[in-house]
């Protein structure tokens, strides 16, 4: 059985990587309140189906990607259920075929790995290297699901919290699209 904790509103009292300290720490400066649940690790989107229930959320899909080159990345925000389709995003976005990034450059670059993409990795990219884009159907949802940057904890805030205080933190700007 799949391990979820009750639902808490204090960051944890130990922190499992540097993002996810970074994360509770940014939360608390910007008063973005939280609950989060502790979990075995969830990795799919249906690990994330019990996380969904007891949070009464949706959790987003985020995906790390970038073009051929490795020049160009993205961190794509779209609805959990939804199915991703490169040709879709890049032809949205005007831009060439991207793929999934590599584990190294998601560690590197966003500060977490597989199944941990999170917005939270724009605290990380200093540079701004990453585009942050949206769909318009997560933008639209009054909750927003997601990781605290690990693989066994994950959040609900207001998604207003994000777009308008946690982003314009980072100096990034949401890009949103409709696919």
């Amino acid at each position: 059985m799949f391990y979820i904790s009750e639902i808490k509103t204090k960051p944890p009292a130990n922190f499992r990587t540097p993002l996810q300290k970074t994360v509770y720490a940014a939360l608390e400066k910007l008063q973005i309140p939280f609950l989060r649940v502790e979990t075995d690790e969830a990795i799919t989107m249906d690990d994330c189906s019990v996380i969904n229930e007891k949070l009464n959320m949706n959790m987003v899909k985020t995906l790390f990607l970038c073009n051929r080159q490795q020049t160009a990345h993205y961190l794509f925000i779209t609805p959990g259920r939804r199915q991703f389709c490169s040709k879709d995003f890049s032809s949205t976005l005007n831009i060439s075929r991207v793929s999934f990034a590599p584990a190294e450059k998601m560690e590197s670059m966003l500060g977490t790995k597989i199944g941990a993409a999170t917005v939270f990795s724009s605290l990380c990219d200093k540079e701004n290297k990453v585009r942050i884009i949206f769909d318009k159907d997560v933008v639209s949802e009054e909750w927003y699901g997601c990781s605290d940057g690990t693989t066994t904890g994950y959040m609900k805030l207001h998604t207003d919290d994000i777009r308008k205080k946690l982003l314009p933190f980072t100096q990034h700007t949401a890009e949103i699209i409709e696919i």
